[in-house]
């Protein structure tokens, strides 16, 4: 009886599944990296229109309904401002109210008058151009 001592034969390896991860990875990681999160607006809003303008800053979007209803995140009316004021503060850049088209004119120099008295300067109204 002849004992064998050489090596078992190995099996063919299979196809490494490593590179396919490192891809799959390295986009996800290209997509986070491009997109941009932000909350959903607390309602639709249709900005008047302006002939000319500038770019609008990535700052904090206080929105205003066609009513005069104040929105900020998932906040309504003076709760919602004073939670946009508190957030704007120390921020870089002019904060942005995002008024609807219909919204009377009354109601945001009200808004402007209550932001003011809480300290903000230089805000910013968010038209759509023509």
């Amino acid at each position: 009886m002849a004992t064998d001592f050489s090596s078992p034969a190995r099996r063919p390896q299979g196809e490494s599944i490593v590179p396919m991860i490192n891809v799959v990875f390295l986009l996800l990681i290209f997509f986070l990296m491009t997109s941009r999160l932000t909350p959903p607006e607390p309602f639709e809003v249709a900005p008047p229109k302006a002939a000319e303008g500038a770019e609008a800053d990535e700052t904090a979007v206080l929105f205003v309904s066609a009513e005069g209803e104040a929105g900020f995140r998932d906040l309504r009316g003076a709760e919602a401002v004073a939670a946009y004021v508190a957030d704007n503060d120390g921020r870089e850049g002019a904060p942005q109210i995002r008024a609807d088209g219909k919204t009377e004119a009354a109601v945001v120099a009200r808004l402007l008058g209550d932001l003011t008295a809480a300290g903000m300067q230089n805000v910013a109204l968010v038209v759509a151009p023509q």
